[in-house]
This record gives structure tokens, sequence and C-alpha cells, in this order.
């Protein structure tokens, strides 16, 4: 468990996430090419110097954001009403439907389409899914207390984080939740593929 943090901790935090969603607002409205560092610091209103501070360019400004907000989620109700036999991937599917929620999956979907219109954007989607990766193994090693074997905890939520890389650059005609079906599409529902997966994994392919 990380320690509990101090207020300059929380101020550095926010700091860094003022930088973060300055820096992917702006990537949203004009593009990659057409900001510079200034802009992103004169919208958050902080210096050059500060942001220097947190990130070594824009294009890690952006990831950050998601980043910072797969960290956001509640984790101390993840294992609230789990029953006494409920499995690492019980757990892990509350934790996924925990950090995906609509909103984060829209602007995820939007960081993604973002890389591929920008190359500069591309080696920073695995950073993203990297962190949502850590964060599902600390859950699920604090959740099985020793009671799998090493590397158990590594392969579930590589499976799971893995299978959801299709849904979000296009290879998987998947809707996130909000989005309207078109009447001649044949997309799935995002909680139809969330379901299908993990009874795959429950029950094996």
């Amino acid at each position: 468990m990380n320690p509990k943090q101090t207020l300059r901790d929380k101020k550095k935090e926010a700091t860094a996430y003022a930088l973060a969603k300055s820096a992917f607002e702006l990537a949203l409205e004009l593009g990659m090419d057409d900001f510079i560092v200034d802009d992103v610091v004169q919208k958050a209103g902080y210096s050059r110097r500060t942001f220097a501070n947190y990130f070594s360019c824009k294009e890690e400004a952006v990831a950050a954001y998601f980043i910072s907000n797969s960290s956001r989620e509640d984790k101390s109700m993840l294992f609230d009403n789990l029953p006494p036999d409920a499995t690492p991937l019980d757990a892990l599917y509350k934790l996924f439907k925990l950090q995906f929620t609509s909103e984060f999956l829209y602007q995820l979907r939007q960081f993604v389409s973002l890389a591929n219109q920008y190359q500069s954007l591309e080696p920073y989607i695995l950073s993203v899914f990297r962190r949502l990766q850590i964060a599902a193994q600390e859950v699920l090693e604090q959740f099985t207390h020793g009671r799998y074997a090493d590397g158990y905890t590594h392969l579930l939520a590589g499976a799971v984080y893995g299978a959801f890389v299709p849904i979000l650059d296009g290879r998987l005609n998947v809707m996130l939740p909000g989005e309207a079906q078109d009447e001649h599409s044949d997309a799935i529902s995002f909680d139809q593929y969330l379901n299908s997966m993990f009874t795959y994994l429950r029950k094996g392919f």
C-alpha cells in the first residue's frame, strides 16, 4: 500500500494533472502539430519551468492525463460485496468496471485516435496500458495474499488488458458506453464484449 499522501504530494499531483489536462485539451482542439509547451503552461496557469519539473515534452503530458485518470478509481470499494469464495477473476472484473467508466473509455478512445494521427504519441499508448495493468496486478496481489503461484496475477492481468487494446484501436467492432449504434452496424456493446471475455477466462478457450 502507498503511504498516506502529504499536502505537498497532493499539490504536486494537482499541478501535474492540470498541466496534463491542458495538454490533452489542446491536442483535441488543435492537433499535436499546432500547439507548443508555452500554450500548455499558459492555459494551465503555470510557468514553463514548472512544466519541465513534470514532463519532458507535450506528448508525455498528453499521455499523463490518462495515466492520472487511471489512478483515480476508489480501490477501497473494490472488495465490497465480493462473496467469501470470490476468485481473483471476480476481483479483476470488478476492478475493470471501476476503472473503465464511460467517461474514461471515451477519453481513452480519443487518445488512441490522436495517436493514430500523430506518430509522436504512439509510444505513449503502451505507458497508459502498462499503468492500468500494474494497478490491476497490485490489487490482485492484495486480494490473493499469496494464495496463488508466482506470476499468476501477472498472467491474468495481462490477458484481460491485452484483450482490451483491439477495442480502442478499432480492430474489434465494439461500442463504448454512450455510443449510438448505427442501423447498419453489427457492433456489440462494451458490456457484451466484457462479459464474453471473462466467460472465456472462466471456462477456457
